[in-house]
């Protein structure tokens, strides 16, 4: 039954009808076709002489809200899909779905939800994210407890930290990578708070000083060429010339004798780099080299697609199979995934001699794969990897201290003993490998926060997986993520 009056906005009730009108709403779609609902509504005038809305359009719960052309369940559905998919893909669903509605449509609704209320934070999780990688960054915030985002800022100063920090004094423990910005903020912004360094980050910065601890020996990860033994071959049609040296192994060389010649000279990596027409990070990596080997030794290792087929390759060729299609035949039925002329390029370094090709040793292990047996724990790695590790810690004295303090480490982080960590710095300090001595002077600038990462059992695993789907969400909006978008996306979407 139909309601004799109306409120007014105002809050006061009226009786007096002063026209009447049709008014048509969208309503979701019923079988994949869109639904219009027509309403004959009554606009009243309203008694209230202080109101400044003379008249006003009476509504019907559920139904209607003010100046809007759709009900509050088609407005709902659409948000949720802006939410979702942002514009242009949530425009698609919901075509698909019987109702047509405008990208710009679903951005104006998800700009116009409020924002959550963040409450009351105990643990917080910080981190940073790039709008423009290398150039232009923001900050995320997370309540650690419910993993739910609370805010999202541009910057990653830490004075904007400590402004919203101090509007929050009851956070208790906040969780965050090592950069000094942040570590900053927080101890300004909440000095009442314990800061917690992530291990995630401890770890991947720990890796990072064991590569290039084992970058600077990579010419000492390959085997030694293993001792002749048994009778002698019988006599060979020919002997195959040595092979002739890269091109980009001689460029290396000469680049690498000419920067350190200009070096002694007293000129500057700048100007070096200016010089010989390289870039200041090739400089850098020439001068730092101790030898041209160094160098080269990275080019060298680098993984060919025939590489793991090489034995059969030399066993076939020493038996008098030479045709590099039939070999390539031969192979293919072994899993080689790639083509004849890859096969026939390597050939050619031994075609010419007609004569038996060169026994063939082991490849060595890249850097990354050196790197990554150090940094596996012992009980995970396979047993042919062990073995390698095994005889790679016999050969090299430095890569066997460096292997021994990874492992005292990882025992640390794992087991919570951040009581040890003082004697890791120490002994790590004092050890000849820079690249890790480099790493235990750093941890001391952010000693508590270490410690508190290496006891605690708080992580920032939840900021991570918040900071990777707020990738995505901006990648969906990609030349429309504004801030304030990003924001409502990243808060509501869940």
């Amino acid at each position: 039954m139909r309601s004799s009056t109306a409120v007014c906005r105002c809050g006061e009730s009226s009786a007096r009808v002063h026209g009447r009108y049709v008014r048509r709403l969208r309503d979701v779609a019923v079988g994949g076709v869109g639904v219009v609902i027509e309403l004959w509504v009554r606009r009243f005038r309203c008694d209230n002489a202080g109101c400044p809305a003379v008249t006003f359009a009476e509504q019907i719960a559920g139904v209607t809200t003010p100046h809007s052309r759709y009900t509050p369940l088609l407005r709902g559905t659409l948000t949720q899909i802006g939410l979702a998919l942002a514009g242009r893909a949530g425009a698609r669903l919901a075509a698909s779905i019987g109702i047509t509605a405008g990208r710009d449509t679903l951005l104006r609704m998800v700009r116009s939800v409020p924002e959550p209320d963040v409450g009351e934070v105990e643990v917080l999780g910080v981190d940073d994210f790039a709008f423009r990688k290398g150039r232009h960054y923001g900050t995320l915030l997370i309540d650690m407890a419910t993993h739910r985002p609370l805010h999202l800022y541009d910057g990653r100063e830490g004075e904007d930290l400590a402004d919203w920090l101090r509007g929050h004094p009851e956070v208790k423990v906040i969780c965050r990578d090592r950069s000094s910005g942040y570590g900053e903020g927080a101890r300004v912004g909440a000095p009442q708070a314990r800061q917690v360094a992530d291990r995630y980050h401890l770890w991947a910065n720990l890796g990072q000083a064991v590569e290039k601890s084992v970058n600077a020996h990579r010419s000492g990860l390959a085997e030694p060429a293993p001792d002749d033994a048994g009778e002698p071959l019988e006599a060979e049609p020919a002997v195959v010339q040595s092979p002739k040296e890269l091109k980009i192994v001689t460029r290396l060389r000469d680049q690498h004798a000419a920067a350190h010649e200009l070096w002694e000279q007293g000129m500057s990596k700048a100007a070096i780099g200016r010089e010989l027409g390289l870039h200041q990070a090739t400089i850098r990596k020439l001068v730092n080299a101790r030898s041209a080997d160094d160098v080269v030794a990275k080019s060298l290792q680098r993984a060919h697609v025939v590489d793991p087929y090489v034995g059969y390759l030399h066993r076939r060729w020493n038996e008098g199979v030479e045709n590099a299609a039939q070999l390539h035949r031969e192979i293919q039925q072994l899993g080689y995934p790639g083509g004849e002329l890859a096969v026939q390029r390597h050939l050619r370094r031994y075609r010419s001699g007609r004569g038996h090709a060169p026994a063939s040793g082991p490849k060595p292990p890249s850097v990354r794969e050196a790197t990554s047996w150090i940094m596996t724990h012992p009980e995970h790695l396979r047993e042919a990897d062990a073995d390698k590790l095994h005889r790679l810690r016999e050969r090299d004295a430095e890569l066997d201290r460096l292997t021994g303090h990874v492992r005292k480490f990882a025992a640390m982080m794992t087991g919570r003993h951040g009581d040890r960590l003082e004697d890791w710095i120490s002994d790590a300090e004092q050890d000849t490998l820079a690249p890790l001595a480099s790493f235990a002077r750093n941890l001391r600038r952010d000693l508590d926060a270490v410690r508190n990462g290496l006891m605690l059992p708080y992580s920032s695993g939840a900021v991570e997986g918040n900071v990777n789907r707020l990738k995505m969400l901006k990648r969906q909006m990609f030349g429309r993520a504004s801030l304030d978008l990003l924001r409502k996306r990243v808060l509501l979407a869940r």
